[in-house]
């Protein structure tokens, strides 16, 4: 699983041109779901993302989690992190899982994210076209990889 995690002051989402979600001080993170992805991989990642101290604390120093800070957190589905460069000038998304592996781990990991911040976790629609508007707070954005974890 691939994830790009920005710190925002506000995000929201409308998905086929209709409002979804929205939410202020928190997590916006865009997710990417590839063929080999497990739940072991939901759950490493969710406990690093809800761990992560990426806020500011009473001194202006990055040093608070989300959970410390009760922030919100929005996920929207992103499969084009997978996409291959390597060759030509059109991305391949081969290594991007098919709905059928990647919606029930999609619904996992926000069930997860929820369970953890202990109230609900705002969404984007699978498969929609979506847009996505945020003021990043920083900026902060982090990308992570439950492949290559560094």
């Amino acid at each position: 699983m691939r994830v790009i995690i920005q710190r925002v002051l506000s995000a929201s989402v409308t998905a086929n041109g209709n409002y979804k979600s929205i939410i202020e001080k928190g997590l916006l993170i865009l997710v990417g779901i590839e063929n080999l992805d497990d739940k072991q991989d939901v759950e490493w990642l969710c406990n690093k993302i809800l761990n992560l101290r990426i806020f500011d604390d009473e001194k202006g120093i990055m040093n608070k989690s989300v959970l410390d800070i009760e922030g919100n957190i929005m996920v929207v589905s992103q499969f084009t992190l997978h996409a291959s460069t390597k060759k030509g000038n059109r991305p391949s998304y081969i290594k991007a899982a098919k709905h059928e592996v990647a919606i029930p781990l999609y619904h996992c990991f926000c069930e997860k994210l929820s369970q953890l911040l202990g109230k609900s976790v705002a969404t984007g629609e699978f498969g929609a076209d979506m847009k996505v508007q945020l003021i990043n707070d920083g900026p902060v954005t982090i990308y992570m990889d439950t492949k290559n974890k560094e």
